[in-house]
């Protein structure tokens, strides 16, 4: 026997049980920059970084604990065919590794294997509270797919948030709705800053070499910062928990210009490479609860991103790839604008969410779903390359993640699969929960017209298209409702310029 142990880059976990029992004398473990994987999406830079510096630095404490490590810079072929050539050469018996968290790459290595007539030994990932078995389970025979159903279990399952007899802490499951408030008129005050971290040699060495290879891809290195290490992970979690974790929950929505952070955690980029486990971080959230006797609200609603909906996206993306992929319920086919790459647009709300995650790769859940994504959905813009937009962009996005969000539960794309109603609003939204349109010459309650705000009158044209399937909802219905009281006049009127912004989306 002599196996190939293959870690990826967004499986940096020392504790990782494929590290476990190795022989030193006939087993290696391999780690591989393939530049493809920055390529096959038009990756941030931002992301590239992230990901080769935080390969580099777990690369170096392999080889301080004395792990037989080949690790491979800057492989101009994809990870399997580098896997076969390293393979072939050394005649390895047995190929093993996690599962990795992209369908694309998980299908490329079983082939691979199968070809080579190697054994593969392709484990779950422990960095997560749901198996994909019991999440299987979990499925069978439900008519319905909710979030809200799961995170109750998963609640309950590791006594999470519940008393001795599994009910709900402060008599409810969920406290959505105490979360949702806007910043004051004022704006948000002064908020403490999230743990930054300067680059170090290797990091910086990483910078040069993406901005000398990969110059033409978007985004800015400026402004990097991000952890890249298990010491910087855990830093950056007792920053949050103790400095911003108090404030999070009632304006986790909001935005505000100047503000890309806000009271969020930054921890994601940390969780999905595996630096943090997400166990950790519910139990330091947990503690500091207790410590700081903090608000209910706030600590439920961080655990359900977490506990709930991380692991729900999770299950949702193998059990419905590839054909997740694929949806397009609403059979839109427009081209991505341009200016989803440069911010380049007259919207002042796309220009700050697309400006903030051009310079940090980062931008909240919110501008996520309800700007960038509410804007792609009325835009009726091919799902696929809102996803592809999305994975390459955003410096936390690994695909088992970012793909049930984007065409899922942001795109509709699956029509309801897991998500029980489209995301959609108009510029009025945008207005309560932000000061972007303080500073826009489109209007937010104009309909149509030269003044007429882009995602108000697509909000309302998507409305009047799919009347009848928002009518048989009753999460829905009033939205149509809404829609009634405007004369037949107006709708027309809206309908025609809605069909001159569809047809010239780039010049918003």
């Amino acid at each position: 026997m002599k196996k190939l142990v293959l870690i990826l880059g967004d499986q940096l976990d020392i504790n990782s049980p494929v590290l476990k029992n190795l022989n030193p004398k006939t087993d290696q473990v391999v780690m591989i920059e393939s530049a493809n994987e920055a390529e096959y999406v038009w990756s941030h830079k931002a992301k590239i970084v992230l990901f080769l510096s935080a390969m580099r630095h777990f690369a170096k404490q392999l080889e301080e604990f004395g792990v037989p490590l080949q690790y491979i810079h800057q492989s101009p072929k994809s990870i399997s065919d580098t896997l076969r050539d390293i393979i072939a050469k050394e005649k390895y018996t047995h190929l093993i590794c996690l599962e990795p968290g992209e369908y694309r790459l998980k299908c490329e290595i079983e082939l691979l294997a199968s070809d080579l007539k190697i054994a593969l030994g392709m484990q779950e990932d422990p960095h997560f509270y749901c198996s994909r078995h019991d999440f299987t389970n979990w499925v069978a025979g439900k008519k319905e797919l909710r979030l809200e159903y799961f995170y109750r279990l998963m609640r309950k399952t590791h006594n999470i948030l519940v008393d001795k007899e599994g009910n709900p802490e402060g008599g409810q499951w969920n406290f959505d709705r105490d979360n949702r408030k806007p910043f004051p008129k004022k704006g948000p005050g002064l908020i403490p800053s999230p743990e930054l971290f300067e680059p170090d040699d290797i990091t910086q060495e990483v910078i040069a070499l993406v901005e000398k290879n990969f110059p033409d891809h978007p985004g800015s290195l400026r402004q990097f910062q991000w952890p890249v290490t298990r010491e910087q992970a855990l830093q950056a979690l007792e920053g949050f928990v103790e400095h911003r974790l108090a404030t999070f929950g009632i304006h986790e929505d909001a935005m505000w210009t100047g503000t890309p952070f806000g009271w969020h955690s930054l921890l994601s980029s940390s969780l999905n490479l595996k630096l943090l486990n997400p166990r950790e971080v519910i139990a330091a959230v947990l503690q500091a609860w207790k410590k700081h006797d903090l608000d209910l609200s706030t600590v439920e609603g961080f655990i359900r991103q977490i506990l709930g909906w991380r692991e729900f996206v999770r299950g949702m993306y193998y059990l419905d790839m590839p054909q997740m992929a694929k949806d397009n319920f609403y059979s839109h086919h427009n081209p991505l604008p341009d200016w989803y790459w440069t911010g380049d647009t007259k919207m002042r709300c796309m220009q700050e969410a697309i400006g903030q995650t051009l310079e940090y790769g980062y931008a909240h859940h919110i501008q996520r779903l309800m700007v960038t994504g509410n804007f792609a959905l009325l835009a009726e813009v091919l799902p696929k390359e809102v996803c592809d937009w999305y994975l390459a962009i955003y410096i936390d996005a690994i695909e088992w993640v970012e793909l049930p969000n984007t065409a899922g539960m942001a795109l509709f794309a699956s029509g309801g699969r897991f998500t029980s109603k489209p995301y959609i609003a108009s510029g009025a939204y945008i207005k309560r929960m932000s000061n972007y349109c303080n500073s826009c010459q489109y209007k937010p309650d104009v309909r149509f017209g030269e003044e007429a705000c882009p995602m108000t009158n697509l909000y309302w044209n998507f409305l009047i298209k799919h009347r009848k399937q928002f009518e048989a909802s009753p999460r829905t219905r009033l939205m149509t409702a809404n829609l009634s009281r405007i004369d037949e006049a107006d709708q027309r009127s809206i309908q025609e310029h809605a069909k001159a912004i569809l047809g010239n989306l780039n010049a918003l």
